[in-house]
């Protein structure tokens, strides 16, 4: 399970789909409705939200209005529209080291993709997140 920090907009489509799947999973589990994945080290930044299902929705809401400026065909009643949060800090670190892992992935997958973002300077981070000074996540698996 990835849950990027970084805004969707920087994935290439198989990407796309499954941070939208894998997001959805997130959700489930933050609710309480599957066995598996509880402690999985993604979803930490979510469960320390006095909202967490909150949260989780309005990262889910940023996946689908990407998904739509792409013509993809997400189901829009997947998500509670009406939840609000607040953001969440993630490290200057925590985007740095995304940055690398999704040029990676890239450079394997859509070479396309690759070109474009290799030529970004500086990357935005998903709205529901705020850039914090700091080393990568100490939840992220290096």
């Amino acid at each position: 399970m990835r849950i990027w920090s970084l805004h969707p907009k920087y994935l290439d489509s198989k990407g796309l789909v499954a941070l939208w799947r894998e997001a959805l999973l997130a959700r489930r589990v933050l609710e309480g409705k599957t066995k598996g994945y509880k402690n999985h080290p993604q979803l930490e930044r979510f469960k320390i939200q006095e909202k967490p299902i909150n949260s989780i929705n309005v990262y889910l809401q940023e996946i689908f209005n990407e998904a739509q400026r792409r013509n993809y065909n997400f189901d829009r009643n997947k998500i509670n529209w009406e939840l609000k949060s607040s953001f969440i800090p993630v490290t200057s670190g925590q985007i740095d080291f995304e940055v690398k892992h999704l040029l990676n992935k890239l450079k394997i997958r859509d070479r396309e993709k690759f070109r474009i973002n290799s030529e970004i300077k500086t990357f935005i981070c998903h709205p529901l997140f705020k850039v914090v000074p700091g080393d990568t996540e100490k939840w992220e698996k290096l």
